[in-house]
């Protein structure tokens, strides 16, 4: 047997514990929304839309979380209601086509990120 003495709680466990207390309160169709806000807003940067404008471009990373948003938007589409869905698709539309047109050779349709999910995207 060892002589240590159980060990008192951190402010990393208490930190911890806060934050699964205060997610725990949230609604599962928050969670996703914010997910996907997330995800989008990541997009948008790899694809050089923000004022940054081409210095964290990177069109590969950009597929990757366009393709992400998509398999999230389709498998929760029936989980989240319209009012939250829309904006949504509407936004990742938005991501599919400034990818494409951010391409130097473009996919061929259906085959753009996240198209897969969402069929064809055309301008």
């Amino acid at each position: 047997m060892s002589d240590a003495t159980p060990s008192q709680p951190t402010s990393e466990t208490a930190d911890f514990s806060a934050m699964t207390r205060d997610i725990a309160e949230v609604p599962a169709v928050e969670v996703i929304v914010t997910v996907a806000v997330n995800l989008m807003s990541a997009a948008a940067v790899k694809l050089g839309l923000t004022e940054e404008g081409d210095t964290y471009k990177d069109l590969d990373e950009a597929r990757k979380l366009i393709h992400a948003l998509a398999g999230l938007l389709d498998a929760g589409a029936t989980e989240i209601s319209s009012f939250h869905a829309a904006p949504l698709r509407d936004g990742l539309k938005s991501l599919q086509l400034a990818f494409r047109e951010a391409s130097l050779v473009p996919d061929e349709p259906g085959q753009g990120p996240g198209e897969k999910y969402t069929g064809p995207v055309f301008g």
